[in-house]
């Protein structure tokens, strides 16, 4: 599948620290010490809807991760999936009475155009759930020749239990576990599970579905095994940071965990499980069945410039829940007015300090609004805002600049 285009982004003079992060696994900090690449994977949308904020500040969030640790000196190897077969995608097509493929297309072809307007740098291999499937298929083959897949009706299921470790992902305990399940997609009543927990990794052909051939019979992949294929394919064991919104800590990132170490024993899925928070709006979180969606592409065709969206977003820690109030969109609007009028200057405070205050807070576990405060900060100081006007470092404007692209993804 076709990504979105990458933009250019300037060489820091400077290196940024090594990474820390907050695992949820752990529930403390990891370092990222890369062997090679730095090896990332964000779960991508399902695309029967635009790209709302929510998704958005996922998305700015893992930038900030892939340009921490280039700014830290590493390669960096990301894979995204979109997951452009799912029953939410066959429920719209069906009510709209549109062809799920056409309404697949259009969403992602609008979530690449609201990625390349915030400036996000794009995902080395973006493959959709339909590519996948020989890869799906080979891995379901290797579960069941370890027994950890059995068979209900033309459906097959993934043993939970197989895993020793599962639940370290999410920490939850079983009855959590159970009174979660169903709220996000599984099926815990059905009969002729062995477990309630266990999830479905071939969903055989329903009429009016799409389906595949395969050893099984014809179906279409679980919703789980896609991602869990994928990156086991395009990453290899162990990589370093499995990312996406805190709703996917379980079941979505449990299962994956636990299909890739049953098929690899030995083997960590991830090294790291980072997730970022939700974003609400009107009191609730976002989400297609409140209504309570704010689209990046109607800000986008409403005048605003994109780089306020994502001044905005970066306002708020990436693991922290927050609600959106369109004021907070013109504050950043101002920010932006403000911070333009300071490099407008070309001389201004010395840039040294907020290049390294910038690059350490991102460090810390993508501290983006301590990383802005210390923008703030400079622009107050070369503005003079206080009556002391500083303009004593003559190139301070060029690396500044240089900063908030590389490592903010604003270009001003």
């Amino acid at each position: 599948m076709r990504s979105w285009p990458a933009p250019e982004i300037p060489t820091l003079p400077v290196t940024g620290p090594p990474v820390s992060l907050h695992d949820t696994a752990s529930g403390g900090r990891v370092t990222a010490r890369p062997d090679g690449a730095a090896r990332l994977y964000v779960c991508g949308i399902t695309p029967y809807d635009a790209t709302h904020l929510g998704h958005a500040a996922t998305y700015v969030a893992f930038d900030l991760l892939n340009r921490a640790w280039r700014a830290a000196g590493h390669d960096v190897l990301y894979v995204q999936n979109v997951t452009d077969v799912d029953d939410p995608l066959l429920e719209r097509a069906a009510k709209v009475g549109s062809a799920w493929e056409e309404i697949a297309e259009r969403e992602t072809e609008l979530f690449r155009e609201d990625m390349t307007a915030l400036r996000v740098l794009p995902p080395d291999h973006y493959v959709g759930a339909v590519e996948t499937i020989p890869l799906v298929v080979a891995l379901v083959q290797r579960l069941e020749a370890l027994g950890a897949v059995y068979r209900v009706e033309d459906d097959l299921y993934f043993s939970v239990t197989a895993d020793p470790a599962f639940g370290a992902v999410s920490g939850l305990d079983r009855d959590a576990m159970l009174q979660i399940f169903p709220e996000r997609g599984g099926d815990p009543d059905r009969p002729g599970k062995k477990d309630p927990l266990d999830c479905i990794v071939w969903r055989g052909h329903r009429d009016g579905e799409p389906s595949w051939d395969s050893p099984f019979g014809p179906g279409r992949p679980g919703w789980h095994i896609e991602c869990t294929a994928m990156a086991m394919e395009l990453l290899g064991g162990a990589f370093d940071v499995q990312g996406g919104g805190s709703d996917l800590v379980f079941p979505h990132h449990e299962m994956c965990a636990g299909e890739a170490q049953v098929a690899e024993p030995g083997t960590p899925f991830a090294r790291a499980y980072v997730h970022a928070g939700m974003v609400g709006y009107d009191g609730e979180k976002m989400s297609k069945s409140r209504g309570n969606l704010v689209f990046v592409s109607h800000l986008r065709h409403s005048d605003v410039e994109p780089a306020a969206i994502r001044l905005a977003l970066m306002r708020h820690h990436y693991r922290e829940d927050w609600e959106w109030h369109d004021q907070e969109l013109w504050d950043a609007v101002d920010d932006l007015t403000r911070w333009r009028r300071a490099l407008s200057l070309g001389a201004g405070a010395p840039a040294a300090p907020v290049c390294e205050a910038v690059l350490t807070a991102l460090a810390d576990d993508l501290d983006a609004p301590t990383a802005l405060a210390a923008v703030d900060a400079w622009v107050a100081a070369t503005l003079g805002t206080d009556g002391l006007a500083d303009t004593s470092d003559p190139d301070a404007a060029l690396a500044v600049v240089q900063l908030l692209d590389a490592a903010l993804g604003l270009a001003l």
